[in-house]
Order: C-alpha cells, then structure tokens, then sequence
C-alpha cells in the first residue's frame, strides 16, 4: 500500500465547488464507483461530507492513470490535483460542476467486495446492514444522520452554556432507585453480592447539585432503562438534561423554548413561532384521545354521551349508565376510502386496542348507511350528523366505554384514519406543551392510585389538600414537551420539602425503613435547606430522529440495538469466562429446557 507521505488533504470532498475551480486540492476518502472509458477513467471519491468526481485522461501519468485502473469499490484513497470545471455536469449533487484533474494518486487500503453496494445500503435487509454497521455508516443518509445529531449536541451545549449553565458529569454506576422502568445492574467485584445500577436518568445527582449551589446544570447524559425496543426506543439513549434552581414553571419551559427555537432555525431553517401553544392534560385527552397529541390536522374527538343516552342503542345507554362515555370522530370525504372491508379492518383494530367494538356512520349514497341505525328513532341520526356537522362524502366513527378508554381508543383511530387518508402534512412542526399532569393514575389490576411520575415531583399548591382526601383532583407542577405526537421531554418542579417529600413517598406505599434505604441521602441533604427548583430532559435521540426526518432511532444511532436488546454487529450481550464470573461471587443458574 502507498504512504501519505508528502499529501495532506486539504479539502473534504462535499466543500468544492464552482468558486475553487484552478485550485490544487488534496482529498482522501472511499471510492464509491469507478467508471472505465477507455482513455478515460472517472472515480467518485466519497468522504462523509459527499462526493468529488477524480477525472484521469491522456494528460494523466501513466502511472497514475494505471494505478486508477487498479481501484475498486471501497478502496481508500488519497488523490491530489487542479480542480476543473466539468464538461458534463450533473446538478443533482453540490459538487456536480466540477471534477479533480488528479496528478497523484495514492491506494492508502484496499476492500474486499463489501456484503452490498453502499450506495444502495436502503435496499439491504436490516440484519445485513447492522452486522455490517461501520460499512452501512458509509451511506450518505447515515452519515448525514449522525452529523445532525452532532449539530443537535452542539447547538444544546452551546445555548445552555451562553445562558449561564455548567456542564455537570453525574456518575454512571449508580444505587438502584426506582423510577418506572427495569434498571440495568452491574456486579460489583470489591462488595460481593451487591450492584451498581446504571442510571435511567442522573435525576437524583442534578437535584443534590441544586442544593450543593449549582444553580443551572446541563449535561448530555447517557441514561439506561431494560425496556422492550421499539422503533422511538432503545435500551441507552441520551438526554438534553438540566435543571434550575430558584424558578417555577414558566423560567423552565421559557429556557426550553429558546433552545428549541434556535435548533430549528440553525439545523432546517425553520421558524418557530413562539410562545408554544399549552393544552391541559385534561384537554389534550378530551380532544386528542393522547397526552402526545399530534396536532397538524384536525379530526378532533367529539362527545356524544348526551345524545347516545337518550337512544334505544343499549350499548351506549349502559356505557353512560355506568359513568362512561361515548366518543366520535368525523373523518372527512372518506365514505370512498373506507369501504365495509375497510371498516372491519378498522374495527378489529379498535377491539385490539381494549374496545368492544365500533360503531360507525358511512355516507356514501344519497342516505347514510348507519351500523346501529335499527336501534334510532326517526330523527334522531339526522340530529347526531348535524351536530358533529357531517355531510354527504363523510365518515363517522364511534367507540363507548369506560371514559379513559374510549379516548384512548379514539386516539389512536383518529391516527391510523389520518395515515389512511394521507392527510397529516409533512415539513409541519407543530410542538406544545402539556400541563397540568394528573399526579395519580388509578391501577384497575390492583385498584390502586399509582404514581404517574417519580416521586420528587411537585403537587400544584391547590391540590395538596386532596392528597389525602381524593387522589384523583391531584395535578402535578409537570410538564411534557411533544412534537408531532412524539414526546420529546417530560420536566417539573420538584418537591424541596422533608415531611412533603415523605408524605409522598408514603402514598407510593413505601415504609420508613424503605424511605430510609433507597432515599435516605436526599431526604437528609433537604434538611440543609434547597432551593425552589426544577428541570426538564429533552430526548436528543428523539429530536434527532423527527429532525433528520428518521422512521427509526436506530437511524440516527451509529451502533444501536435491535428488538431484543442485542448489538449483531458485535455480538453483545455475551457470556463472559468462568473466572469473571467467580470475582464477582455469581453462580449462574443452569438454563431452563424450552
């Protein structure tokens, strides 16, 4: 292989342009193609900012030219030469205008033929493209993707410094606390039998840093929860993460809004109106069916409980009887769209997600055709279209039940009829906040009120009265940050107070012993007095994904894991010796016969 002795790039390969043209440039890089003329040899040499063509003719050395000969795909390079106007352009790439007359050519490592063709990495099987990832890392889209997710980072660290905060590192093994999800937990070697957990957020260590006097915190903390994956999930993930001190609510999400309106306008040119519109908890579910409403088309959820009762449709009498609901949707010029087939596909949609059924309203001919329509008086279906103010063209959609649940159900209909219909807009961002969180959801499994958040958050000074008394008027001084029906942040202010803060954690049911062993270092650092404050983690993994435009956060991850938690291009998780294994005083339990 050649040395790069006496070359040093001086240009990456997506930079050059028209205005460089008679400059002598040095550029390294992958070749992506080489095509063979005859008496002309071209090369796409590809580094992660794009693509420069490298042109060899009858002007070339020969041996230049016939070490261009020699290069295949993948091959890395390094080529210095005159950067020329192109006699044939192509306008389809930045640098389509020009090609590099090359005067030396250096093969710096050669490939063997990759699995696929890195250009083409999009029409691969995924399980390919992740056991290969470093090649797959090569595609433009990728690269792009992950040089995005920097901008993202940088822009954070960049805003959050010049607005007085400090960069904070909290640690990374730390006591398993409970806060909703499985931890992850390393085996410590020195105290045998006992765990580090890695952190599913430094939340505990950036509330101790407000009482140590650290007014503003950022970090971009890694965090760690042993979840099941999805496609806006993975098993390690980063947050934007900070918190305030001597501020209530507003101070928190104002700073928010900031970041965010300087992201969009740095990263896609985007301007963000501000402040970002706020909706309720309670009217977020009411009219969305979601405490993450998509909000860029409308279809909002109507209630008819009023009108059903009063039916001789015994499904909706007994919903509303029993203090349930009924809900509806209006899908607008859709009765071509969504056919009987269609209906039922739709319908055994609403059963998976828990209702019993779906009633629905189709008018396509001059008459509405009504699945319950034998159960309505004269006129009554005419006064229930009037007043979701449906027309000829239209589709209405109805699920009743216990009230939480047919929101939720219509929900995620409204969503799915949305896809269906293709009228979510694109390049639309529309970001709010909700507010006002319930502090309590009632478990029906266990018929208990359980925590909606950790258990340092803080109760709306107007409902602590009823932590007692009625657990359900209880809200939280919490907030969510979502974007396009994807929540990108959960924040509050937290509880500061010791006999508070207990109270709390003995409406979670915990016992003072317990209080004392998971807990007892914060519970104690209150005693010498903290400051009022609160904070928020805004997902970076997230907001790179809607940003890049991603279906997946395995898109704007360089090494992620797939559905069952594992990393195929490395193997991990794996098994580790026997010696390991009895430094760490653990004896593995034979594994069960499937």
């Amino acid at each position: 292989m050649d040395n790069m002795k006496g070359i040093k790039r001086s240009d990456y390969c997506g930079t050059l342009g028209i205005k460089d043209v008679g400059r002598e440039v040095t550029l390294c890089g992958w070749a992506q193609r080489r095509r063979d003329l005859g008496s002309l040899i071209f090369i796409d040499l590809r580094d992660r900012t794009g693509i420069a063509q490298l042109a060899f003719d009858e002007n070339t050395q020969k041996t230049v030219f016939e070490k261009a000969f020699t290069v295949r795909s993948e091959f890395v390079l390094a080529a210095k030469g005159t950067v020329r106007e192109r006699s044939s352009k192509n306008y389809e790439i930045p640098t389509g205008e020009i090609e590099i007359e090359v005067k030396d050519l250096r093969i710096l490592s050669v490939s063997e033929t990759p699995p696929f063709e890195i250009a083409k990495a999009d029409e691969v099987g995924e399980e390919t493209k992740l056991k290969y990832r470093y090649l797959n890392l090569r595609n433009e889209k990728l690269t792009k993707n992950i040089i995005m997710r920097h901008n993202i980072a940088r822009i954070a660290r960049e805003y959050f410094y010049e607005n007085g905060f400090l960069e904070i590192e909290t640690p990374m093994m730390i006591k398993s606390t409970p806060e909703g999800a499985r931890d992850y937990v390393v085996p410590s070697r020195i105290h045998n039998g006992k765990f580090y957990a890695l952190p599913q957020s430094p939340q505990i260590y950036k509330q101790l840093l407000m009482v140590s006097g650290f007014d503003r915190y950022i970090q971009l903390a890694r965090c760690f929860r042993d979840e099941d994956l999805r496609a806006d999930r993975q098993p390690e993930f980063t947050q934007i993460d900070l918190e305030m001190s001597f501020v209530d609510t507003d101070d928190i999400m104002d700073m928010a809004e900031g970041f965010i309106k300087r992201l969009m306008k740095e990263t896609l040119d985007v301007d963000i109106e501000f402040p970002l519109p706020r909706l309720t908890f309670a009217d977020a579910m009411n009219k969305y069916g979601s405490d993450k409403p998509d909000t860029r088309f409308g279809m909002l959820i109507e209630d008819i409980s009023d009108w059903a009762g009063k039916t001789d449709f015994a499904v909706f009498k007994s919903a509303v009887e029993n203090g349930g609901s009924v809900k509806a949707i209006v899908a607008k010029n859709c009765a071509d769209v969504y056919t009987r087939k269609k209906i039922d596909k739709l319908t055994e949609q609403a059963k998976g997600i828990g209702a019993k059924g779906l009633a629905y309203v189709r008018w396509a001919e001059e008459e509405p055709s009504c699945s319950f329509a034998k159960f309505l008086k004269e006129g009554e279906l005419k006064g229930l279209l009037d007043s979701l103010k449906a027309e000829k063209g239209d589709c209405v959609f109805i699920v009743s039940d216990k009230t939480n649940l047919a929101l939720s159900v219509m929900g995620a209909l409204r969503l799915s009829v949305a896809k269906e219909l293709n009228i979510i807009p694109e390049n639309k961002w529309n970001f709010l906040w909700i507010t006002e969180m319930p502090f309590f959801e009632f478990d029906e499994d266990s018929g208990e009120w359980v925590a909606m958040h950790h258990p340092f958050t803080m109760p709306l000074d107007e409902c602590i009265e009823y932590l007692d008394t009625d657990k359900a008027k209880v809200r939280a001084k919490a907030f969510d940050l979502v974007l396009n029906g994807i929540e990108l942040s959960s924040g509050s202010m937290r509880i500061t107070d010791c006999e508070l803060q207990n109270k709390m954690f003995s409406l979670l049911g915990m016992e003072k012993e317990e209080i004392e062993a998971k807990f007892g270092f914060l519970v104690e650092a209150y005693k010498y007095a903290s400051p009022p404050h609160g904070g928020m983690g805004i997902g970076l993994d997230r907001l790179a994904m809607l940003i890049c435009g991603a279906e997946s956060l395995r898109d704007v991850t360089a090494f992620p894991k797939v559905q069952n938690a594992s990393e195929l291009m490395s193997g991990a998780p794996s098994e580790i010796d026997g010696v390991q294994l009895k430094e760490l005083g653990i004896d593995l339990a034979a594994p069960k016969e499937k």
